[in-house]
């Protein structure tokens, strides 16, 4: 598993797989809703390391993100946050700099947004607020049955980032299959493009009558 994760890895850097063309590779599935890139111009791909915020702190993202891994894109989840920020500019430099994630994706709120866009740092998020969570721990543990079933949802999955959002290959998906479907993708996107640019064909002769197959 974990070396056709690499492989597939590195096929979608080397060939710069949108996050589109990942989509429609999955039959325009498996987006995380809502999130939006807080800096443009980024491509980032990488395994998936999920944490969760709750109820309205982030101290269990403080203790979590202290084992990320070089490489890995950090998703983080909030539950009860009440659309508050779960950090600003000090995490994100801690994740990024330090940690050496590739990306931060978080389905929440940031803050410090002008040091976040003047660093040019590669974050997604749904949103911002200068209301943060406080960092104290819980007085009520999230249930564990929900961060079993989340941590094995992610488990082993790899995610693709760019400034049309972030979709998310399940582990179920990394196999020799998916693999000749993104080679399958890639290959359809420059057949429709060498229709347009140099045959001169219309949208719909070489997208819905598919007139290069005949």
């Amino acid at each position: 598993m974990i070396e056709l994760q690499e492989k597939m890895i590195s096929y979608l850097k080397e060939n710069r797989v949108s996050s589109t063309e990942v989509a429609d590779a999955m039959y325009k599935k498996g987006a995380i809703e809502n999130v939006q890139a807080i800096n443009r111009g980024h491509f980032c791909v990488g395994p998936l390391r999920w944490i969760y915020a709750w109820q309205g702190s982030n101290w269990d993202v403080h203790e979590q993100i202290q084992n990320v891994k070089k490489g890995e894109v950090v998703l983080i989840e909030c539950f009860n946050c009440d659309n508050k920020a779960i950090f600003g500019d000090l995490v994100s430099k801690y994740l990024i700099l330090y940690k050496q994630a590739s990306a931060v994706v978080v389905q929440g709120k940031l803050r410090d947004i002008p040091r976040l866009i003047k660093e040019n740092w590669p974050i997604w998020c749904d949103g911002f607020t200068p209301i943060g969570c406080v960092n104290n721990k819980p007085d009520i543990e999230m249930d564990k049955k929900i961060i079993e079933q989340r941590r094995e949802y992610y488990k082993n999955s790899i995610a693709v980032c760019d400034d049309s959002g972030v979709v998310v290959i399940p582990k179920e998906k990394i196999n020799d299959d998916f693999y000749k479907r993104l080679e399958f993708i890639e290959e359809q996107e420059d057949i429709w493009y060498e229709c347009i640019d140099r045959k001169k064909w219309s949208t719909f002769d070489t997208i819905c009558l598919k007139k290069y197959l005949q």
